[in-house]
């Protein structure tokens, strides 16, 4: 286990007057927050106010690109081809980069939405197409280890942080199980499921068995009604994991 786990979670998916999430609340609470660019949610001036707050809530502040369907929140594949993953990230990047520069803060990571990430987890040559706008910028990549998203980090000379989700399932082959409409998990949940990552370095699945996990940073949803007692919750548990870890 490494001596400090990170909490981050996905701002910024305001569109015009429409709000969502938890965002003040999270800030409070987060490491690092991963910022919506405008494909699948997000707009210029939701995109300079949470770069704004993130700045001065003093967290780091990463490029959370997506798919172009604001419909279906970016949790919908498409078919696209590796060219225009890398296109869409970097145009998305680049728009947030625009803004962090006008508030003095530098981009910290990228990290894919929804179902491009899920998408990315499973194809090498896609994550590349991700990971080439990250090392044009020399920042980390966050994703799941084990997956196409470390391995081809790894290939491109990128830096990567492995990600645990605990407001999301895991299949049995390790695999994130992206829903359309995430399901609010009791606090008693989220605790368990964070000691057990962190003690035991694994997960259980849908289907009742366990998988190996990595964990450097644990992703809080803040679109759930409860996110923040979430957050809180995650922050407790890291720190009795961390306290309750042998010593060496």
């Amino acid at each position: 286990m490494t001596t400090t786990i990170t909490i981050n979670s996905d701002l910024g998916e305001d569109i015009g007057i429409h709000s969502f999430g938890n965002d003040d609340a999270i800030l409070k609470i987060v490491d690092t927050v991963n910022v919506a660019c405008g494909m699948h949610a997000g707009d210029p001036s939701t995109m300079d106010r949470t770069v704004r707050a993130a700045a001065a809530a003093g967290v780091t502040i990463g490029a959370h690109p997506g798919l172009p369907d604001i419909t279906g929140f970016g949790r919908r594949k498409m078919a696209i081809t590796t060219d225009e993953a890398r296109d869409l990230v970097r145009y998305q990047v680049g728009a947030l980069v625009g803004f962090l520069a006008a508030h003095g803060t530098p981009l910290d990571h990228v990290k894919p939405h929804g179902a491009l990430f899920g998408m990315a987890a499973s194809d090498e040559k896609l994550m590349r197409s991700i990971c080439e706008v990250a090392g044009q910028y020399g920042v980390p990549v966050y994703g799941l280890a084990g997956t196409a998203h470390e391995s081809s980090a790894e290939s491109c000379g990128v830096e990567f942080v492995a990600e645990f989700y605990v407001d999301l399932d895991y299949g049995k082959d390790g695999s994130l199980i992206v829903e359309r409409r995430p399901r609010e998990r009791t606090l008693e949940s989220v605790r368990a499921r964070t000691m057990q990552a962190l003690l035991e370095g694994t997960v259980s699945t849908v289907e009742g068995t366990l998988v190996p996990v990595t964990v450097q940073s644990i992703c809080v949803h803040s679109d759930l009604a409860a996110a923040p007692a979430v957050a809180k919750t995650v922050k407790e548990a890291i720190a009795a994991a961390l306290a309750a870890r042998p010593k060496a």
